[in-house]
């Protein structure tokens, strides 16, 4: 599961989730990606079912690039305990991902594999995405 070696604070507020994505909503490493259209908290179990989805799929051809992290710490309070009595203790990390935020970038398959792959990785994930490809992309000619 992914999670943060060490981190300054065990707890940390909600917070909100306005507006798009300011950082990584483009294509940097792969010629393929998903990007997220929606507001959303993934979590690390999450992100790793649609990795191992996405390698499967390709059948370890390529390379695969995951774009979000969780570093998020999440806290819940144990079932049936009244209001009150301090923050609860750390559950789990949480990626709080926006609206245009790349989440997984692939490259080195060709584009029917890609779509497939990612549609496959989308659907493990609780967010909408959209398939987005490279502008300078060329479909190499058999």
């Amino acid at each position: 599961m992914l999670q943060p070696k060490k981190t300054k604070y065990r707890r940390r507020q909600k917070g909100r989730m306005k507006g798009n994505a300011q950082r990584g909503t483009q294509l940097v490493f792969g010629s393929f990606g998903i990007k997220s259209l929606e507001s959303k908290w993934i979590t690390g179990n999450q992100i790793e079912a649609a990795r191992v989805a996405v390698t499967r799929y390709m059948q370890r051809q390529g390379q695969v690039w995951v774009r979000i992290f969780p570093d998020k710490p999440i806290t819940k309070k144990p079932a049936e305990v009244r209001m009150g009595k301090g923050k609860g203790n750390p559950e789990g990390f949480v990626a709080p991902v926006t609206p245009g935020r790349m989440i997984f970038e692939i490259e080195g398959v060709p584009y029917n594999v890609a779509k497939e792959a990612l549609r496959l990785a989308a659907q493990k994930l609780p967010v909408t995405t959209k398939f987005v490809v490279r502008r300078d992309y060329k479909q190499p000619q058999n």
